[in-house]
C-alpha cells in the first residue's frame, strides 16, 4: 500500500498538447516537501513506476546543493495555427528561445515566421518527437535551414530509429538533439548516445528522480537541456532542482510549460519572469480549486497502489 495520502487534480490545458484536453497530477507530502505523480493516463504499470520512484525521492529526501540559483527557459509550441502564436508566447515573458512541435515544413513553416514577427530574434528548437523517417527529416531540415539560416539551434528526435539519426547527422548541419532515446531505453547502453546526438534531453520524472538524471548524465556525457512533462510548478520545481545541480548545461531549460496550463496548484507559480526561473520550493495551495472528481482519486490511488504492491520500485 502507498504511504502516502495522495491529492488529485485536474486543470485544463490551454491548447492541443498530447492531444489532452486536462492534465490530471497526482500530488503529495512527504518529510522534504510536496511531491508530483504525473505519468500521462495511457503509460504502463512499469513505465509509470519510474515517475513514482521520481516523486518518492523528491518528497523524502533532500536536493543537491544548487551550483546556479536561476535557470534559463525556453517558451514552448505546441502545434498550433500560426494566429495562436502570439497570445501563447505571452505566457513566457522574456524568452528568446521557442521549442516548437512540428509536424513537417509545408505546414509548419508558418508558426516559425509568426514566432519572428513577435520574436524578432528568436532562436528555435525544432522539437519532432520521434515522427519523420531519415529520407523525411533530411527533406523537411534542408528547408527549415533554407528558410531560417542560422536561426536554428538544434532539431529534436527527429526520427526514432539510432541508425536514422546517425545517418542523419552526416547530411545536415543542425545540432540534433535526442529525448525518447534516451527516456525510454533507460535499461540500454546510454553510452552510445554520444556517437548519433549532440544534445541529451532530460526529464526529471521519466529519468527516475535527480539523482538517477545525475547518472545518465554522467553516462551519456553530452551537453543537456532540462526539460519537463506539462507539469504543475511542483513537478516542474523539481526539474529546476535538477537543472540547477547540471554541470554541462546547455542555454535554455523547457521548464516554462506551467504557462501551458489554464491555471495552477499554487498562487505563486513557477513561470518565466525576463527569461528566468528562479531556483525554489513549492506549496501547493490551490489543490482545492483544482481538485479532481472523486473517481478519478480512487483511479490514481489505484495505480500507486499497483506499482507499491508489485514491487516495481
Amino acid at each position: 500500500m502507498f504511504p502516502f495520502e495522495l491529492k488529485v487534480v485536474s486543470i485544463p490545458v490551454k491548447n492541443d498538447f498530447r492531444a489532452i484536453k486536462h492534465r490530471e497530477i497526482a500530488l503529495f507530502q512527504g518529510p522534504e516537501g510536496w511531491s508530483e505523480f504525473s505519468p500521462f493516463l495511457e503509460y504502463s504499470a512499469n513505465e509509470s513506476a519510474i515517475w513514482l520512484k521520481a516523486a518518492i525521492e523528491a518528497a523524502t529526501k533532500p536536493a543537491p546543493k544548487p551550483i546556479r540559483e536561476v535557470i534559463e527557459v525556453n517558451a514552448t509550441l505546441p502545434n498550433v495555427k500560426a494566429e495562436d502564436v502570439s497570445s501563447i508566447l505571452k505566457g513566457f515573458q522574456g524568452c528568446t528561445t521557442v521549442k516548437i512541435k512540428i509536424n513537417d515544413f509545408l505546414n509548419d513553416h508558418l508558426i516559425l515566421q509568426e514566432v519572428l514577427r513577435v520574436i524578432p530574434k528568436a532562436k528555435f528548437r525544432l522539437d519532432v518527437n520521434g515522427g519523420w523517417q531519415l529520407e523525411e527529416a533530411v527533406a523537411n531540415l534542408a528547408n527549415y535551414e533554407n528558410e531560417f539560416p542560422g536561426q536554428i539551434d538544434y532539431v529534436e528526435q527527429p526520427c526514432i530509429d539510432l541508425g536514422d539519426i546517425k545517418s542523419l547527422r552526416g547530411k545536415v548541419k543542425l545540432k540534433i538533439a535526442v529525448d525518447e532515446s534516451i527516456r525510454k531505453f533507460l535499461g540500454s547502453d546510454l553510452t552510445k548516445i554520444k556517437e548519433v546526438a549532440d544534445i541529451a534531453i532530460i526529464k526529471w520524472a521519466p529519468s527516475g528522480g535527480i539523482s538517477a538524471a545525475l547518472e545518465i548524465i554522467e553516462k551519456i556525457n553530452l551537453p543537456v537541456v532540462i526539460s519537463s512533462a506539462l507539469e504543475s510548478s511542483v513537478g516542474i520545481s523539481h526539474g529546476v532542482a535538477l537543472a540547477s545541480v547540471v554541470p554541462n548545461l546547455y542555454g535554455a531549460c523547457g521548464l516554462g510549460t506551467v504557462s501551458l496550463l489554464e491555471g495552477d496548484v499554487t498562487s505563486k507559480p513557477l513561470i518565466a519572469k525576463g527569461g528566468f526561473i528562479k531556483h525554489r520550493k513549492i506549496t501547493p495551495d490551490l489543490i482545492e480549486q483544482f481538485k479532481a472528481d472523486p473517481t478519478r482519486v480512487i483511479w490514481w490511488q489505484d495505480r500507486v497502489n499497483e506499482i507499491f504492491d508489485r514491487g516495481l520500485i
